[in-house]
Formats: structure tokens, sequence, C-alpha cells
């Protein structure tokens, strides 16, 4: 019976202490990225494997580029399509999430996910694409670290140069060359909208940049943007 009692807790402490561990090593990376730059995430890392499935030799397009280094109507055009309330919310927002399962109840299917900018950067950091509830409660955790560990400006600048933007494309400054052959810093307004419309689909639309939605979609964000509230500097 001592034996049964033994193993029983061992089955129930063994997991807990497992799950605590891995918090704890997300807290102390997240405390080391507060003034250090990530070399890869676990998104970048997952696409590459595929990538050089295909072909041995694939490497990502991915360039860190400091966060003045990155136009300013790149990330108005981001907050405006992505996370209008960026600047005001703990990480979670609330709102848009009971919006977004409002819409999916209405069409019958996932059309809108309402995560913010905090919980995508929480999900291309430690995470993979896999949708589960266990998931989805790991990232919540993520990303109040994120909010509590860093301030916005900083969340913002490790999001713009780590996001996914095209098929290997990652970062602000891979996707200005990739698609504009010009900078981060000197993106228009226009070009600014137009890949900030691209994020929640960034593979597609590099296939297919033609696409009436994106033109569409471009046009709505740049009458958005200059309503954009960019984060407060660091303090």
């Amino acid at each position: 019976m001592k034996s049964a009692r033994k193993l029983l807790l061992w089955i129930i402490l063994v997991p807990i202490a497992c799950v605590l561990l891995l918090q704890a090593y997300f807290f102390l990376q997240i405390w080391w990225w507060k003034d250090h730059n990530p070399d890869s995430t676990s998104f970048m890392r997952q696409r590459l494997s595929i990538l050089q499935e295909q072909n041995p030799n694939a490497q990502l397009q991915f360039k860190w580029v400091p966060y003045a280094r990155i136009s300013n109507n790149l990330k108005r055009a981001i907050i405006a399509s992505e996370d209008s309330n960026f600047s005001e919310h703990d990480g979670i927002d609330w709102d848009a999430l009971q919006k977004a399962y409002e819409k999916n109840e209405k069409k019958g299917k996932v059309v809108a996910g309402g995560s913010t900018i905090t919980q995508q950067l929480a999900k291309n950091l430690f995470l993979s694409g896999e949708r589960s509830y266990l998931r989805k409660a790991q990232e919540f955790v993520i990303t109040y670290m994120l909010e509590f560990l860093m301030d916005k400006q900083r969340i913002f600048e490790i999001y713009l140069n780590v996001v996914e933007w095209g098929n290997g494309v990652f970062g602000a400054e891979a996707a200005s060359q990739h698609y504009y052959r010009t900078t981060a810093a000197n993106l228009g307004a226009e070009q600014a909208a137009r890949l900030a419309v691209m994020l929640p689909r960034p593979r597609f639309y590099d296939k297919n940049r033609g696409s009436g939605y994106l033109a569409a979609r471009t046009g709505l964000i740049l009458r958005r943007m200059n309503a954009a509230s960019l984060p407060p500097a660091h303090k």
C-alpha cells in the first residue's frame, strides 16, 4: 500500500515539476531577451527544417535591425491591422477575443483570431502552430511573462524582427528587401500597409501578390494608420 501511494505521488509530482521547470526556462529566456536579441525562434527553426527537407541548402532570409531603423509607417500599419489596442492592454485583448469568437460562431468556421501582438510573439518565440487548449493556455502564460518583464516597445521591436513575412522570410528588414528592394527604415506608407495586411497569411500572399483582398485591405489600413498609437519609448 505504501509503495502504491509513493508511486501515485511520483506520478503526480513529476509532471508538475516538469511543467514548473518549463515555465522557469521560459521566464529566464524572456528575461535574457530584455537586453539581448534572439538569433532565432521556435517558429523560425520549424520553418527552416521544413524548407531544408525540400532543399538541404535552404536558409532563412532574416536580419535584425534596431527599433529606430524600422519605419514608423510599418509600426503604425501593423498596430492598425493586427492590434489597435496594443499600447493599452496587458497582453490579452479580451474584447477582441470575444468579438472574434462571435464572428467565428456566426460564420461557422474560424475567420478571426483576436490574438494580440504579444500573443503572436509568445507563440512565435516558443510554441508550435498546432491548435489545442493546452497550447493556448501556455501561450497566455508566456504572454503575461513578456508583458511583466518587457516594456511595450521592446515587445514590439522583437515582434517586428522575427514575425514571418513570406516563405522563409522573417522580420521587417528581410521583408522590405524581399518585396520592395529597400530597407525597413525607408518603407513608404502604402508599402507598409501592404506588408501589415500580409501578416495573417504571409506565405499565401508571397505567392498571390495580386490578390484583390490584399489590395482592398491595404487601402483600409492606409486610412487607419494615422490613428494608430505607437508604444511609449523605453523608460
